[in-house]
């Protein structure tokens, strides 16, 4: 539906040269000289480019609704990730072009999403924030080492490699950041 560019806030879905942005930040700007402009950073839903434009206050844009679901992640095949919503316990479908190949390494059996849909198709995943992931591969403790700001290369399970503290061993839960990948502590038993 078309709304006036004034209405845009942070995290609202756009539709902009046939493509669906998420508005990441939103100013309105009056100069002292000539007409008041709204200024958008906006980020592709599916591709990723980002986009900074700026529109005349009176002019307005199409504002997207997208549905939000929680669903539980189930498996992985050649037609891309199957979840489960856990309302209506419908299964859903993400194509691999959908879900970037960093977070996708994240999903763990069970896990629990949020999948955005634009008219009934998948157009986003949020993976929770961290995930707990036990140690496979691993140098060697050195007795007396402490958490200095050296790190050594570990795997985890999945075989993804992340930098950890030189007293991470083998078998050791830790708590990885899925944003960036980053060690952020040991997991609570």
């Amino acid at each position: 539906m078309k709304v006036p560019v004034n209405s845009i806030r942070a995290g609202n879905v756009i539709e902009y040269n046939g493509k669906l942005w998420v508005a990441a930040k939103v100013q309105h700007i009056s100069p002292g000289k000539g007409g008041a402009f709204v200024s958008i950073e906006a980020k592709a839903l599916r591709e990723g480019n980002k986009l900074q434009e700026r529109f005349r206050s009176g002019e307005t844009i199409e504002h997207v609704h997208i549905d939000e679901r929680e669903c539980t992640y189930l498996f992985k095949d050649d037609n891309g990730f199957t979840f489960m919503d856990k309302e209506n316990y419908e299964q859903l479908t993400v194509g691999a072009d959908v879900l970037d190949p960093d977070q996708s390494r994240w999903l763990q059996d069970g896990m629990e999403v949020t999948v955005s849909l634009y008219e009934g198709t998948p157009v986003g995943v949020e993976l929770p924030k961290s995930v707990i992931l036990a140690v496979t591969e691993a140098d060697a403790v050195v007795k007396g080492q402490t958490a200095s700001s050296s790190y050594k290369p570990a795997v985890v399970e999945g075989g993804i490699k992340v930098m950890v503290p030189p007293h991470i061993a083998v078998g050791t839960k830790l708590v990885i950041n899925t944003e960036d990948g980053s060690y952020m502590e040991r997991a609570k038993d």
